[in-house]
């Protein structure tokens, strides 16, 4: 293990934590909504944004896949110990964590059943920019509509469609963070 796994993580756990959980659930209650975030330091090339959610979110009883860019042993190193989270399966995580591209196909991630939709896959994608800008966003949160720079606009309209069921996304990019959950309705 490296000196470097020790360094980052959030300046004050707890407090830091706290705040945190607080703009993820903000976000999600409001499709659209851009928060910013702070007191978290990551090891390149972990956004702030997507280390402070995995550090938030995450524990060793939470499944996480990497995207390829994310999956490096230094990474992997600063995940178990800041987390003690396994890295596992698309098909088996909890959390995965990439960009769009890293990421693959979305049919790879649970949907959740009939019995249990909350047992779905949260996907934190790392976008270039995150913008007020792009894809029209209606729906629970949302008052009138709101608008969300989006990677693929038909892929959240699919995925919209199998509500109840579904996958549930936040999106990071630098010290920025949004989401879009699967009762969102997505116009191009």
């Amino acid at each position: 293990m490296s000196a470097d796994v020790l360094k980052g993580g959030f300046a004050d756990p707890p407090r830091d934590a706290a705040h945190m959980f607080r703009k993820i659930l903000d976000v999600m209650a409001r499709p659209g909504k851009i928060s910013e975030i702070g007191g978290v330091a990551a090891p390149e090339p972990l956004s702030k944004a997507t280390a402070a959610v995995l550090l938030t979110m995450c524990d060793a009883d939470t499944g996480i896949f990497l995207g390829e860019r994310l999956d490096a042993p230094a990474i992997r190193e600063w995940i178990a110990f800041h987390t003690g989270a396994p890295i596992v399966s698309a098909a088996e995580c909890d959390f995965a964590f990439g960009s769009w591209d890293d990421l693959g196909s979305l049919d790879q991630f649970r949907i959740g059943t009939a019995e249990y939709p909350d047992r779905s896959a949260t996907l934190v994608v790392e976008l270039p920019e995150l913008e007020a800008q792009g894809a029209r966003l209606s729906g629970p949160g949302i008052k009138d509509h709101g608008f969300l720079s989006l990677p693929d606009v038909a892929a959240f309209q699919r995925n919209n469609a199998l509500f109840p069921l579904g996958r549930d996304f936040i999106f990071t990019s630098g010290d920025r963070i949004a989401a879009c959950p699967r009762s969102t309705k997505v116009d191009a």
